[in-house]
């Protein structure tokens, strides 16, 4: 007997945007969130929020341009709900495969110390939201030509 092969429908590349209203807060860890949440960091109404104080920490090691060790890392949260090394490590990788942050030999960094707006028009917009979006125009494509 020959088993069948099953077709999954595993996606190459997943990124979840949000909208919200116009920024009003000046506290830079609210704002953060915001983002994290914007970009699919985190989900609404999420209690752990371990990756938006992460990504916080790296905001304000690059304005010092400072690299950020992983013991620094980890000392900041291991006292913080949801501040366990498997997840801090997890969040680590999520920011570092969406190219908001990178591993020198030196420690983590943001990306090349470069602001945030250029790390979301060079890596984001770039290497995620633009192939999905012509992605997804192909699949219009197809289908509106399909008989």
């Amino acid at each position: 007997m020959v088993a069948k092969r099953v077709f999954k429908d595993t996606p190459i590349n997943e990124i979840t945007l949000r909208r919200f209203e116009k920024p009003t807060s000046d506290d830079a860890l609210t704002l953060v969130r915001k983002l994290a949440i914007s970009i699919g960091l985190l989900q609404p109404g999420d209690s752990r929020d371990i990756v938006s104080e992460l990504l916080y920490l790296f905001v304000n090691s690059a304005k010092k341009k400072e690299f950020v060790t992983i013991e620094k890392v980890m000392d900041n949260f291991k006292d913080k709900d949801g501040g366990t090394p498997n997840n801090v490590r997890r969040q680590l990788r999520r920011l570092k495969e969406l190219n908001i942050i990178e591993r020198t030999s030196y420690g983590y960094r943001i990306k090349e110390f470069m602001p945030l707006t250029a790390i979301f028009k060079e890596y984001i917009m770039k290497y995620n939201i633009e192939p999905c979006i012509e992605r997804i125009q192909e699949y219009c494509n197809l289908i509106d030509n399909v008989k």
